[in-house]
């Protein structure tokens, strides 16, 4: 799963560049992402749980970046203690069931976007401990992560909330060595999109074709093109926390020869 991040760090071109070759809609992409940098902390580490303002494009707005929290609540959502609950529980959607389940089957169909994030974390389990890796292109790129968006008005105080969550799909080779955590079935990773492929998770779903069209994008992303290295402790009582070199490189004695992950 995808719980922790590192977020908004990269300069705007880098961002703008990513979404569009077009110098036009970069140059403009550059203006909006300075103006929404302003509703977005940057992160060189963050949970998920602490539901942070994540950048995405919408399928309804595809070249206007905006500032969604991380943790979809579902428009039918009737009150705080629900809305807290799928805050919490819904920070991810299993790519392969997001036409089925209630929470994401509306936003699958009408509301998808585009989750930027400069990397993200996930923990190995070995020797009674967990070891953070930082994960992140080999390119230095953005990544660009299939998301679900939804709109929750708060009934007390009329108050609009937009609230994403990440895509995942079966781990590729890397992630799944490194995301072995006992309690889960299988090792997952987020729906990681190429630039090339960044639209066609924004079409207009109006039938199955296009349905399956958007579940043949739902794949692992290629393990040649990701690095992989581990981190200082980004959880618990003694986390380095949110702060500049918590996505440097960290060697653990215990993961070093004879004891090789890849």
């Amino acid at each position: 799963m995808c719980y922790d991040a590192k977020s908004g760090l990269k300069l705007a071109i880098k961002y703008a560049k990513h979404r569009s070759d077009d110098p036009e809609i970069i140059a403009a992409l550059e203006k909006e992402l300075e103006k929404v940098s302003n509703h977005l902390e940057k992160y060189f580490y963050v949970s998920g749980f602490t539901h942070p303002k994540l950048l995405v494009f919408t399928n309804q707005t595809p070249f206007i970046p905006q500032a969604f929290v991380w943790g979809l609540i579902p428009n039918w959502v009737k009150n705080k203690q629900q809305a807290q609950t799928a805050w919490n529980y819904n920070l991810n959607a299993k790519g392969e069931t997001i036409f089925e389940k209630p929470s994401f089957q509306n936003s699958a169909k009408n509301k998808r976007c585009l989750i930027y994030l400069d990397a993200f974390y996930e923990h190995h389990h070995a020797y009674g401990k967990t070891f953070p890796y930082h994960i992140a292109p080999k390119n230095g790129e953005p990544l660009a992560l299939a998301g679900l968006w939804d709109e929750w008005v708060d009934s007390q105080t009329g108050e609009v909330i937009k609230t994403c969550s990440i895509v995942t799909t079966k781990g590729n080779k890397k992630l799944s060595k490194i995301h072995n955590n006992p309690q889960i079935n299988e090792p997952r990773m987020p729906v990681i999109l190429t630039k090339e492929s960044q639209n066609n998770w924004l079409i207009d779903c109006k039938n199955d074709a296009n349905k399956l069209e958007l579940l043949n994008l739902v794949l692992p992303f290629a393990d040649e093109l990701l690095e992989t290295h581990t981190v200082r402790n980004v959880r618990g009582k003694n986390a380095f926390g949110n702060l500049a070199g918590a996505d440097e490189e960290y060697i653990y004695k215990e993961l070093v020869e004879p004891f090789t992950l890849f």
